[in-house]
């Protein structure tokens, strides 16, 4: 199984992932085919449906063949569909009698969907693991920045302050939801695929569940309700996890990005200033590697309109949907995983400018506290006349570069401490108590 655009030339360097690659290369792809051949040879012997010596010769087959990947090709585009010359070249390699008990009571899709499922299963491991380690990242990050000012920002307009660790516990909580939501998602998805013609299992007689149930036991994965040869539901609610997955992604690299902008100036990617070159201006550093994520997360969430597509199968085997899922589904386990990579590297490398971040707050000359402001003048002026005045107040003190806080004491005497109104980091609310609450969940899983 391809990732077309993705797996060559120099763009697999920007979204690609070497580990991910492998388990969807055609010679993963068919060593798990022939793992779930041999497996099935192995249980149907313990269970006596098929003679112990064929299976044996299964076995050492499976293991010892060498697939002619060219003629494998050629079969496919005649074929549409790599399992018959497969199943050809392991029954010509295995020989004699036991040749004729290759692939007994099983039907091409048993084999590519359980052979599947091993490759997801595989994958997952590997993205698991860097979503675990991207949480703990940002969770440090969090911690470390959890009294550090910054603008809070809404519509792309100045609001009201709040820590940095704020921002990026905002980041972390949805990748904690995703993990949750993997742990979910599992227990319907790792299930082996065994059904037969149809998917009755009827060239098994009686014995199909018996079957089923030890290939499952076999290779290590769960036994489903029934044969899912066109329910696909599953499969595309993993897609559906990828695309979320890279979407939260997503939403840290576009804050990134706006943090980074030269006006802004709160953020870089690193502290290796080769890194985004220009071939024009010497003086940038492009976000390259948030770019890359953002494209990634919108490239999932445009295949995973085609893996909905793909839902919609005829009858008991689906004409084209199933070619849908092969072209889109590795494309959104390989994305995802080079997404996770690179915010990884994000994680570790981003580069905190904090007096940036308070300059950035200064320069709003306090406008941000209008909302402590109308709180606090509220008891003495009530709550309507204390927003008409501050409303004036922030006008005048945008025209004439004012401190909103020194406008509003100029024209109001009330027994407040305006020196300490002027503290923006005391306007924080309960950031930091969301802060440990977001760090606790880390520290439970």
């Amino acid at each position: 199984m391809t990732f077309l655009r993705t797996d060559i030339g120099l763009l697999a360097q920007l979204f690609s992932d070497p580990q991910i690659a492998a388990e969807f290369s055609d010679e993963q792809f068919t060593r798990y085919a022939l793992t779930v051949e041999a497996a099935l040879a192995k249980v149907q012997a313990d269970l006596g449906i098929i003679p112990a010596d064929a299976a044996q010769a299964i076995i050492a087959g499976a293991a010892s063949l060498k697939v002619d990947s060219e003629q494998l090709r050629n079969a496919t585009e005649k074929d549409g569909i790599p399992i018959i010359d497969l199943v050809r070249q392991l029954r010509a390699h295995v020989g004699g009698e036991a040749a004729s008990y290759v692939h007994w009571g099983a039907t091409t899709q048993d084999i590519m969907d359980t052979a599947l499922v091993l490759q997801i299963r595989s994958s997952l491991s590997h993205i698991e693991s860097r979503l675990h380690n991207l949480t703990l990242n940002l969770a440090r990050l969090a911690d470390q920045h959890r009294n550090t000012l910054m603008a809070g920002r809404t519509h792309s307009q100045q609001a009201l302050p709040l820590p940095f660790g704020f921002k990026v516990a905002g980041w972390l909580a949805p990748l904690l939801r995703d993990r949750q939501r993997l742990t979910e998602i599992k227990p319907r998805l790792l299930v082996i695929e065994l059904g037969g013609g149809v998917g009755t299992l009827a060239a098994l007689g009686q014995s199909g569940i018996r079957v089923q149930h030890a290939l499952a036991a076999e290779l290590d994965l769960a036994v489903p309700l029934m044969p899912w040869h066109t329910q696909r539901d599953s499969l595309v609610e993993l897609a559906g996890w990828l695309s979320l997955v890279t979407g939260s992604l997503g939403k840290m690299a576009q804050d990134i990005i706006l943090m980074a902008q030269t006006e802004v100036g709160e953020l870089r990617e690193s502290a290796d200033s080769s890194r985004g070159g220009s071939s024009t201006m010497p003086q940038k550093s492009n976000p390259i590697v948030s770019e890359l994520i953002i494209a990634a997360a919108r490239t999932n969430a445009t295949l995973l309109s085609a893996m909905h597509q793909a839902l919609v199968q005829e009858h008991e085997r689906a004409t084209s949907a199933w070619q849908i899922e092969w072209l889109n589904f590795p494309q959104m386990v390989l994305l995802t995983a080079a997404a996770l990579k690179k915010a990884q590297f994000l994680s570790v490398n981003l580069v905190v400018d904090s007096a940036r971040m308070r300059d950035n707050v200064r320069a709003s000359n306090g406008l941000m506290l209008a909302e402590a402001l109308d709180l606090a003048l509220a008891p003495f002026l009530g709550r309507a006349e204390a927003k008409k005045l501050i409303s004036a107040a922030c006008q005048r003190a945008i025209q004439d570069n004012l401190h909103l806080v020194d406008v509003v004491h100029s024209q109001v005497d009330a027994p407040l401490n305006w020196e300490a109104l002027k503290d923006e980091s005391a306007y924080f609310g309960s950031a930091n108590a969301f802060i440990d609450r977001v760090l606790q969940e880390v520290e439970k899983r």
